[in-house]
């Protein structure tokens, strides 16, 4: 049985000086001044982000550019935790997010297969699979074996995209993938997600198309500003959300606080 649960989720982003092009100058600079890291800018992306989802749910998430859909998604694969709320996940969760993910520039896209299916937390016989399986699926033909740093950056994806498939969890976190590769590539890629989704108990994707969001998904969650506008089905939310888009957001400018 897969489920998540959050509860008041926040999360920001600190933020440096134009100047300080340096994470490591900039914490120094800190310590320097007062010792301690407060007083540190930060980027407000979550708002007390509550949600619940049970076996049978594929949640769309909408919204304009900077909603914090992105920093949801990442919070739900556990790629960031939450500075505030409380996230609880049963279930494998697999995350078709991280398209750079332990890959080695200088190996080839072959060699490339067992690292990332690890940190995605794959079995030896899920690897022992995915080594015969993302050759084929990714259509790189010879080029699989040839080092990852002479790939297109549609070559790149279309790897990451094999190998992020190969693995079978409870919790499916994705945003949109298909936007490399020729014709038929797309093609087999979209079967491929058909097929990963039906098999997938949750879903959660976030993309800007309401084409995909109406053909996959059966609850949508409309977040604006950090924070969610709306959840429910889609037939209510999504009309809902049309309808915003035409207004100007209450208040556009970035959520900053200082920590």
């Amino acid at each position: 049985m897969a489920a998540i649960k959050l509860k008041d989720v926040s999360f920001s982003y600190p933020v440096f000086g134009a100047a300080e092009r340096s994470l490591k100058v900039a914490l120094m600079r800190q310590v320097r001044e007062d010792g301690k890291s407060g007083g540190v800018l930060r980027v407000q992306a979550l708002s007390g982000v509550s949600l619940e989802l049970k076996d049978g749910d594929r949640l769309g998430l909408v919204g304009r550019n900077g909603a914090g859909k992105s920093t949801l998604l990442k919070v739900l694969a556990r790629l960031v935790h939450p500075q505030g709320g409380s996230i609880k996940t049963e279930g494998r969760v697999v995350p078709l997010l991280a398209r750079g993910l332990g890959i080695e520039p200088e190996l080839s896209g072959y060699r490339n297969i067992d690292l990332p299916m690890r940190l995605l937390g794959a079995t030896e016989a899920e690897i022992k699979r995915a080594r015969q399986e993302v050759p084929e699926v990714s259509g790189l033909g010879d080029f699989i074996y040839l080092p990852v740093r002479t790939y297109s950056d549609g070559m790149r994806a279309r790897l990451l995209f094999a190998i992020c498939t190969a693995v079978r969890g409870d919790i499916l976190v994705m945003d949109e993938w298909l936007s490399a590769g020729d014709a038929e590539f797309l093609q087999r890629a979209q079967q491929r997600l058909k097929s990963l989704v039906n098999d997938t108990p949750i879903v959660v994707l976030s993309s800007h198309s309401l084409e995909i969001i109406r053909g996959i998904c059966n609850v949508v969650c409309w977040m604006e500003a950090g924070r969610i506008v709306m959840t429910g089905p889609g037939e209510v939310v999504l009309p809902a959300y049309i309808d915003g888009l035409q207004r100007p957001p209450e208040d556009d400018r970035p959520r900053i606080v200082r920590g």
